[in-house]
């Protein structure tokens, strides 16, 4: 499929995101004219791209996957890495969403147009006329690599996790891991065996709890494939369960003394060297960063052959890496681990608004939105995945299903309504934001004692939803009008609600 040089609806992204926008637009309106431009060769977003050895979710996937999608076909209760790609192809497939999507195409600009109420989209296949622009890119598709003294001169291999080097073999080889999150938890107990000797780098080290994974049988497979029902219900429960997590991360934090002695016994069981045990104990509320599921990371890092770095990388030389204390570790390989930019998308550099400006520079390091989702100066752009929608607890899938809702309500309302555009007024947008920061004020997000990725470059915390997800699909259930200007293309504006500024093109 080729790009038309005029649109109705774009969508950009083909992972859980993209897909979620546009399954729920057909599926309101089958004859919309919606497109998703992907800048990869297939769909899959972070499932198409990181391929790591042990690659995995952390959030069940019976809850992690679409409410309008289920699949009984899962192997696993955490599934991996090819079973969610192979998933969201299913999706694809399922729904019929083939001649909608243009892949190998990426977006370079977009610009909206205040004279034709338009956004004037560059892509890598040509030019393209949008009225409407879903930004669907998500908050982690673009790996971050720290800038490290003397990189270029080492004479090794190098690589980042999510860009992951298949055909470099590790066998014998001493290898260096940079970082110790959710990436580093699952491929660095996959290695092990193959290397030689590795050294990780441990910043900050982590709260581990247990992943209570399980093989699903054939037969419990069987049912929910023929009992439909029996698998939404064991959806419901994990759901459920899932929730009352933000009973303790955000309205009783006073709770989470517990959750750090199950923590540190945990610990206490799987490391037995009592100077990496003490290195590996976190001096912060557990919950302050993302709790990390495994059980073989700890024990991993107990080994004989595995080295841990808690003084921090300075600068790489020809043959090694250098700690703060200065000495240099020889290593034939380093693997970067280092997360993503999630207080910084990519996409916010590439999207001009009404002044010129784009996303990224009206942000100034710290993105906000109205519900995460729309943006005052940027008409007609709905985003997914956008500022304070990420959790901490349960699964972004059901707060996309949510962001996707709205942006089918706003639809339905600018048609309803014969309106051209819709913009987000600053004030709505400004009183939403006030409302998130004070509601994370009191969280462990915020005053658990960590500097995470959550917070931005001003410190503010832009990345995490403060509590339940259920009252963010209240918010988010019907497209509220009164909060935006609309922009008629009739020359009748009374039909329009009087508590908005009205604007006849």
């Amino acid at each position: 499929m080729s790009l038309e040089a005029r649109v109705d609806i774009l969508v950009v992204g083909a992972g859980f995101a993209g897909l979620a926008a546009v399954a729920k637009i057909l599926a309101d309106d089958p004859a919309a004219d919606v497109t998703v431009i992907e800048r990869a060769s297939d769909v899959g977003g972070t499932w198409r791209d990181n391929t790591y050895p042990g690659c995995a979710c952390d959030v069940p996937t019976s809850l992690y996957s679409f409410s309008f999608a289920p699949s009984p076909k899962w192997s696993h209760t955490f599934a991996r890495q090819p079973e969610l790609f192979d998933y969201l192809r299913s999706v694809v497939d399922r729904l019929n969403l083939q001649d909608r999507i243009v892949t190998n195409c990426e977006l370079q600009s977009a610009t909206w147009d205040e004279t034709n109420k338009r956004w004037t989209v560059q892509t890598s296949q040509g030019p393209t006329s949008v009225r409407v622009l879903v930004a669907a890119t998500g908050a982690l598709s673009t790996p971050k690599i720290p800038n490290v003294p003397g990189i270029d001169a080492f004479a090794g291999t190098v690589f980042h996790s999510a860009t992951w080097n298949h055909e470099h073999d590790l066998t014998g080889e001493r290898v260096a891991v940079i970082g110790t999150g959710a990436s580093a938890v699952q491929f660095v107990p996959e290695i092990v065996d193959r290397t030689e000797r590795l050294t990780v780098f441990q910043r900050t080290p982590a709260w581990v709890i247990p992943r209570l994974d399980r093989t699903i049988g054939r037969l419990e497979r069987t049912l929910y494939e023929r009992i439909p029902l029996a698998h939404r219900a064991v959806r419901g429960v994990i759901y459920g369960y899932r929730e009352a997590y933000v009973t303790v991360l955000a309205d009783n934090p006073w709770m989470l003394p517990a959750v750090k002695m199950f923590a540190k016994s945990n610990l206490k069981r799987q490391v037995k060297n009592p100077e990496k045990r003490a290195a590996l104990t976190p001096d912060y509320a557990p919950g302050c960063k993302r709790l990390l599921l495994s059980n073989d990371w700890l024990p991993t890092l107990d080994r004989p052959d595995v080295d841990l770095v808690t003084s921090g990388l300075t600068s790489v030389t020809e043959n090694g890496v250098v700690d703060a204390s200065g000495r240099n570790h020889e290593v034939d390989t380093i693997i970067f681990a280092t997360g993503f930019t999630p207080t910084e998308p990519p996409v916010s550099h590439l999207l001009r608004g009404s002044d010129g400006r784009t996303l990224a520079q009206h942000w100034g390091g710290s993105p906000q939105a109205h519900l995460g989702t729309t943006v005052a100066g940027f008409p007609n752009l709905f985003l997914m995945y956008g500022p304070n929608t990420n959790l901490g607890h349960s699964s972004i899938v059901y707060m996309l299903e949510s962001q996707a809702n709205y942006v089918v309500s706003a639809l339905n309302e600018m048609k309803d309504r014969t309106v051209v555009a819709v913009e987000v007024n600053e004030s709505a947008q400004r009183q939403h934001n006030s409302w998130v920061d004070s509601a994370l004020d009191g969280t462990v997000w915020n005053a658990g004692g960590c500097s995470s990725w959550y917070l931005d470059a001003n410190g503010r915390n832009s990345t995490m939803w403060p509590t339940y997800t259920f009252r963010f699909r209240n918010k988010t259930r019907k497209f509220d009008v009164s909060n935006y200007r609309l922009v008629s293309d009739s020359l009748e504006p009374d039909a329009l609600e009087s508590d908005n500024e009205v604007v006849s093109a």
